[in-house]
């Protein structure tokens, strides 16, 4: 049994996984005649508008305030794309589902995977940005891969859960884009961790994306090691994410094929 499921995953579901990441590429980017560029575009678009309104009409004190910003920017545009895009995956896929045989689990997974190419992308222009603004390479930068990981895994869990529920309830979707426009404004994008009162302190902590965003700082920022509460929350909030996200879909997907 387990000599089967090796081989299945080294022939045909490691080709369901490629053909699904391939093609999550090529819809993307179909008719673009910027390409992969506009994984550029986005962020440094959003930087320059941000840093125009929060230092020439709400002047902030925060130094390096374009770099700060895009700290901010990244891993949050990760995670709403990747959790709205992969809430919807398998209804996108769902002829291939019925047609096909393979764990439904890739689908959502695939798709997430598909974000992380734009999040690299984008990751390597806020190095870039780092040090175009003299804040040179530290061994805390060993952090940044660690980070990711964690918030790739908790956006994994997110996408196992909702889509299996969106396949039940439609509407799955519509909470998710609601869900990410709140959260803008509840992750520390254009504004510091210390304006926040201390009676929110841990509730931005346990916040997966807010702590990714305030250990990015600590790390490109300030040169140094991210906080040890954050890294710890953010290790339990991730691996509690994916766990449930697995759970839920090992309990709805028995009748995938019936709503689909």
């Amino acid at each position: 049994m387990n000599g089967t499921l090796v081989q299945r995953w080294e022939g045909e579901f490691t080709f369901a996984l490629r053909t699904l990441l391939m093609k999550d590429f090529r819809v993307r980017y179909r008719n673009m005649s910027l390409g992969v560029g506009w994984s550029l575009a986005n962020p440094l678009i959003m930087m320059s508008l941000l840093t125009f309104v929060f230092t020439r009409i709400f002047p902030s004190n925060e130094p390096n305030f374009p770099l700060f910003v895009l700290c901010g920017l990244i891993p949050f545009n990760f995670f709403t794309l990747a959790w709205a895009t992969s809430t919807t995956a398998l209804i996108d896929n769902a002829s291939l589902i019925k047609r096909t045989r393979f764990p439904r689990e890739i689908v959502p997974v695939t798709v997430v995977l598909g974000n992380c190419v734009h999040f690299l992308i984008q990751l390597m222009l806020l190095l870039g940005m780092t040090l175009a603004f003299g804040k040179g390479i530290n061994i805390y930068w060993l952090y940044i891969p660690v980070l990711v990981a964690l918030e790739i895994l908790f956006v994994i869990g997110l996408a196992l859960a909702f889509s299996a529920i969106d396949v039940y309830i439609r509407d799955t979707r519509y909470v998710v884009e609601s869900a990410n426009l709140v959260l803008f404004w509840l992750v520390p994008i254009f504004y510091s961790f210390k304006s926040i009162p201390q009676q929110y302190h841990d509730v931005y902590r346990f916040n997966p994306i807010a702590a990714v965003v305030l250990a990015f700082r600590n790390v490109l920022l300030e040169g140094q090691a991210p906080v040890g509460s954050i890294l710890f929350n953010l290790l339990v909030v991730s691996l509690l994410s994916f766990v449930i996200g697995v759970i839920v879909f090992e309990r709805l997907k028995k009748r995938f094929y019936d709503y689909l």
